[in-house]
């Protein structure tokens, strides 16, 4: 199965002596309705039409039953985000060959006259925030972003206003090389009140950088009301963060979150940490919503309730587990924990009485993991707090 892959403008495309002789050549063509439109008149009058739309699989399945070499017409650039990466997917052992045009974020580039050296580019189209997520809160200097219906200018400005990251400014390409065609560069707080064509992408710019410090103090945080001490200790809880291997780790969970101070100065180490918030009671959810938008914290899952009362499987499974609350139950979460888990995966615990220590390793060891690490630490008048490690084996 052979496929040559042509990327054109949104407007009247003007082919090369190669694409042309390519096209007059071949009678089985593929894209979507808008591509139809603007090739049509160029393609041979017996050719044949396979429509990109709907599920993708009765596409697939059509162009699996020809015997034809088959001409995609694409956007812009099928290797960025595009038909070529998909195809190779699908089909392994296909030949495809790739004729690309500039890729939308590259024409908004060009047409506001933007320095694209350092840009970096995600896509939320029909995808997660995670992936802009983790590039804002590395405050990246220049970040093109391939949009869809929901996650559109105005959303992706509402969401870096959330979390305070108004150090960028926005330019939004419409329709761009189209009849609508529109660029503007606009305050993340303008770009609220503008609807905007289905058709776009924007640029983030950084203008000034946000700082946010490395370990956070401990007065910062919104605490429980009437338990200021309710908290993690700074300089026990970048320990703890430490014997969690937060910056090599995927997904952490943090079991009795609280105020959510683990969770989030592990975010803010690595962006692209996978957190799961465990916490029951119901008052600390809006006392994370509002420490994770004091910090630039974004992505955080919460999962609120009684821990026992969750199913694990339906959350994705940890490397890396932080236990800062059981509800006097710390055995059988263990055990619990012990059975869903793979090999390689840690668990921390802060333990202010002996007995949880005990218990810990205890059960840690009866269960298939070993003790790594141990350490005491002492803060002003507190009691000391012994931070354990224990790793599966």
């Amino acid at each position: 199965m052979t496929f040559y892959v042509i990327g054109i403008p949104n407007k009247t495309p003007v082919f090369t002596t190669e694409q042309t002789e390519l096209i007059q050549s071949t009678t089985l063509f593929s894209g979507g309705k808008r591509h139809y439109q603007l090739v049509k008149s160029f393609l041979p009058e017996n050719h044949q039409w396979i429509s990109i739309s709907g599920p993708l699989q009765e596409v697939f399945h059509q162009y699996t039953n020809s015997s034809e070499n088959i001409v995609v017409f694409a956007s812009g650039n099928p290797l960025f985000y595009g038909i070529s990466n998909t195809l190779r997917n699908k089909f392994p052992k296909a030949i495809i060959h790739t004729f690309p045009s500039f890729s939308s974020i590259q024409l908004l580039a060009n047409k506001t006259n933007t320095n694209s050296n350092q840009l970096t580019t995600v896509s939320v189209h029909g995808r997660t925030w995670k992936a802009l997520d983790g590039a804002v809160m590395q405050q990246l200097p220049l970040i093109g972003v391939l949009t869809d219906g929901k996650k559109n200018p105005k959303t992706i400005s509402e969401r870096l206003l959330q979390y305070g990251y108004n150090n960028y400014s926005i330019s939004i390409g419409e329709d761009l090389d189209g009849t609508e065609e529109k660029v503007q560069t606009l305050s993340l707080t303008d770009a609220l009140n503008k609807e905007y064509h289905t058709l776009n992408c924007v640029l983030l710019h950084k203008q000034q950088h946000r700082t946010i410090p490395f370990g956070i103090p401990n007065n910062a945080f919104k605490g429980l009301e009437g338990r200021p001490n309710m908290i993690t200790k700074m300089p026990i809880r970048l320990t703890s963060l430490h014997y969690l291997n937060v910056l090599e780790a995927k997904t952490l969970w943090d079991i009795g979150f609280c105020t959510g101070s683990i969770a989030i100065e592990a975010k803010l180490r690595n962006p692209k940490l996978d957190i799961i918030a465990f916490e029951k009671r119901p008052e600390c959810e809006a006392i994370l919503k509002e420490n994770t938008a004091k910090f630039g914290v974004m992505g955080i899952q919460e999962a609120m309730g009684d821990i026992f009362d969750l199913n694990f499987e339906n959350f994705p499974k940890p490397d890396t587990i932080f236990i800062g609350g059981h509800g006097g139950r710390l055995i059988e979460l263990i055990e619990r924990i012990a059975k869903i888990v793979d090999k390689g995966t840690i668990i921390v615990i802060n333990a202010v009485k002996e007995k949880s220590e005990t218990d810990f390793e205890n059960t840690c060891k009866n269960n298939g993991f070993s003790i790594s690490e141990k350490t005491n630490i002492t803060i002003d008048l507190h009691n000391p707090i012994k931070i354990v490690k224990a790793i599966k084996l």
